[in-house]
């Protein structure tokens, strides 16, 4: 990983935190200049920024797995199944997706053999 400046870890810090994951929030925050684009910034800190959501959502995915349980137990169903849905498609972000299946029957089983040496013959 390369050496951030200052500026670049503040930036990456509040995105995280107090911007709650807007740029342009966490440009101000981070205490850039009203000229410097956010779009500058982001760019080149694509690898770290990418590296970080992949950490969020890692850290999220504890926090679905317990309203996708607390759902189960609870009569109030108002939004439960947006609440379902949000906590899912972080889970299948975070790896954990839906195991499935696949089972294949036929009729009549094929078997394939190794080939023949020619001197078995």
């Amino acid at each position: 990983m390369r050496t951030l400046t200052d500026k670049q870890q503040l930036f990456l810090d509040v995105l995280f935190n107090e911007a709650k994951g807007d740029p342009s929030v966490a440009v101000k925050l981070a205490g850039y200049s009203n000229s410097v684009k956010t779009s500058s910034i982001t760019a080149s800190l694509v690898d770290e920024i990418n590296d970080l959501t992949r950490k969020f959502i890692a850290q999220s995915s504890t926090k679905a797995v317990y309203t996708m349980y607390n759902i189960l137990g609870t009569e109030d169903m108002l939004g439960a199944k947006e609440r379902m849905s949000a906590a899912k498609d972080i889970l299948d972000r975070a790896g954990f997706a839906k195991t499935e299946k696949v089972e294949i029957k036929a009729s009549e089983p094929i078997f394939i053999l190794p080939s023949k040496n020619e001197e078995d013959d």
